[in-house]
């Protein structure tokens, strides 16, 4: 069973963060003044790596290639293109970005927040206000046919995701258009300016093949990029399909000429000949087929009762397997509970007021997290972005035109979570919580909590996708039930579950929102109001409140890093003090474990924890261990 849902793709992309600005600058001649084009950039600060950047400092850069990763993936899928709401795509492609497949103009930085380096794009540009973004790509970017990727491209790419991806439409909203200025430059054009992080965050664009994307088919039929596929795409990035089982099985190889490979970011990674996943139906089957050996090579943990107490099994005890938590900087996702507002029962704050009352996180924690975990009480934990106290200074002065549309309290007092400590505490959280729900119309009567007009009991179903969802719900269900409230949790697969949630069809589930230190577009699709009524938004919530929207784009457009973090905060105490979420919980290190087959660096990355394209396999320990489905 997880304690944490919807964990970011294994081993990818899995810290979500938006890309952001530069600094090693290249100079080009002209009769106008020269324009500062960056090949690496930062939203934080100045990045430790400068223009003589030959790999990341952590990495073996003559680390060997070779060898299988064997991996296993929870649920199914049916379809090789993601950035379409239909179908379920498999593992290895990735909704944002380019995954195992695809490159993208730049890439993200596994060492440093907010940071990214050239990949396709060898070097952008903008001007002062922010107004526009100028792409070079890197003349030696190759698809894997052979053929250079060129600014047109680019600019396919950019028209057909905005056109028919939800995410990349909300997340380059204000971008107009996108203009090939010859076949290596592309200028990205907005219908704003000052928005500091626009120019940067272009980077995470995913360029696809036009020309194979527009071709036909080995039957010659047409391709169609805005309909599901099981075609293997052709791509640029370091990894390709080799073959696959719908459904339950892929497998990817490493292009051994691919064009990347010796750029800085690239150098002593991406070191696995072979990637394989197998579907398993549940969380449950996984951890078995890890325990076997063969089938799954390094798991990330995030099961606490597996942390406290599984690790007894004989392979581990003899040595074959082993774990370690690795410290991490990044980050930490916002996990918590997420109420529906779109429907109604959900509309009044003090019912969701009344709900995180009844969450005791001390009793879960106890007795079916061992402990290990702390409570989640921001939505941008971890570094300097995390509300706290009282409003004061610039946060102050950002909030106060804002002041009657706010709880008092919001100004006064600092947000606090209930406290669970003793059985007393326990008792008045539970009255709070009545009082609450009577303020909003609900009663008790014969032992349920029903709406004092009509007579309606309170209902609650949550959507889990595992049976293992007890553990994130279990107890809180029964905390509501002795409320009076019939609560329910309903387990559906994750096809289902995909479906719901795209059309926000919930009353609650937990969801899991990742943040990074340079907040910007993305806020949009986590809390506007417009992002409320768009499908495969992630305001999940529902959250409508024009204070928010507001605060949202002040974070977009702050002038420099010290309003940023003021309005940030703003933009959290607010979120916190409107109930949207009932936070859970997190962990500050990264729980690994991995049967004894592999070389790692000396060091691995301390923001991310550990980087897994760092690590390769050492021939003679693998020949050592169990063969695919073998049990020890």
């Amino acid at each position: 069973m997880s304690d944490t849902a919807r964990l970011p793709e294994r081993f990818g992309n899995w810290r979500s963060r938006v890309l952001a600005a530069c600094l090693a600058m290249l100079a080009i001649t002209g009769s106008a003044p020269a324009a500062e084009w960056h090949s690496t950039s930062t939203l934080t600060g100045e990045s430790k790596y400068g223009d003589d950047f030959k790999h990341y400092d952590y990495v073996n850069p003559d680390a060997p290639k070779g060898g299988t990763l064997h991996s296993t993936v929870a649920g199914t899928f049916d379809s090789f293109n993601p950035y379409i709401l239909r179908g379920t795509p498999a593992v290895g492609f990735a909704r944002l970005g380019g995954g195992l497949l695809y490159d993208t103009l730049m890439d993200q930085a596994t060492d440093e927040p907010s940071t990214s380096h050239a990949l396709i794009a060898e070097a952008f540009t903008y001007p002062d206000d922010y107004s526009s973004a100028t792409y070079r790509l890197n003349p030696k970017a190759r698809w894997h046919d052979g053929k250079p990727i060129t600014a047109e491209d680019v600019v396919w790419s950019f028209d057909v995701l905005k056109k028919n991806s939800q995410l990349y439409n909300r997340y380059y909203e204000n971008v107009t258009e996108a203009v090939a200025l010859n076949d290596h430059e592309v200028e990205f054009r907005f219908d704003q300016t000052g928005n500091r992080e626009l120019p940067h965050i272009m980077g995470d664009l995913v360029v696809l093949p036009k020309h194979w994307w527009e071709g036909v088919d080995a039957d010659g039929k047409k391709r169609d990029i805005t309909q599901p596929t099981l075609e293997p795409p052709l791509g640029s990035g370091p990894y390709r399909i080799k073959s696959f089982v719908a459904g339950s099985e892929i497998v990817w190889e490493r292009v051994p000429d691919y064009w990347a490979a010796d750029l800085p970011v690239k150098v002593g990674r991406e070191n696995f000949d072979i990637r394989s996943y197998i579907y398993f139906r549940d969380a449950v089957a996984e951890w078995e087929a890890f325990k076997k050996g063969g089938l799954e090579d390094i798991r990330a943990e995030n099961r606490s009762q597996y942390w406290a107490e599984g690790y007894d099994f004989p392979a581990f005890k003899e040595g074959k397997v082993v774990r370690k938590a690795f410290e991490t900087k990044s980050p930490e996702p916002m996990q918590g509970f997420a109420m529906n507002m779109r429907r109604k029962k959900f509309q009044d704050i003090r019912v969701r007021e009344a709900l995180t009352y009844l969450f005791d996180f001390a009793t879960v924690n106890r007795t079916r997290l061992y402990g290990l975990r702390k409570r989640t009480d921001s939505y941008f934990l971890g570094g300097e972005l995390r509300s706290s106290g009282i409003p004061k200074g610039e946060e102050l002065e950002i909030l106060e035109p804002f002041r009657d549309q706010l709880p008092a309290e919001l100004f006064t007092k600092p947000f606090t979570l209930p406290s669970y400590s003793d059985r007393a505490s326990q008792r008045a959280n539970q009255r709070k919580a009545f009082e609450l729900f009577k303020e909003a119309g609900w009663v008790s009567r014969d032992g349920k909590l029903v709406n004092a007009e009509t007579g309606e009991q309170f209902t609650v179903e949550y959507l889990g996708a595992s049976p293992t969802d007890e553990i994130i719900a279990g107890q809180f269900i029964e905390d509501m039930r002795r409320l009076g409230i019939d609560a329910s949790i309903r387990i559906v697969d994750q096809a289902q579950e995909i479906n719901r949630m795209r059309d926000f069809d919930f009353d609650m589930t937990t969801v899991m929102l990742a943040q990074s230190l340079s907040p910007g577009n993305e806020q949009r699709d986590f809390w506007s109001s417009t992002a409320a009524d768009q499908p495969d938004s992630r305001n999940y919530s529902g959250i409508r409140n024009p204070v928010v929207d507001a605060l949202v784009d002040k974070v977009i457009f702050a002038k420099d890093r010290e309003t940023l973090v003021a309005t940030t905060h703003a933009l959290d105490r607010v979120l916190l003090w409107g109930y949207y979420y009932i936070p859970q919980w997190y962990s500050d290190a990264l729980w690994l474990a991995w049967w004894d087959k592999f070389g790692l660096p000396d060091k691995q990355p301390a923001y991310i924890g550990a980087d897994i394209d760092s690590w390769w396999i050492i021939p003679e320990k693998e020949a050592a261990l169990p063969e695919e489905g073998g049990s020890q």
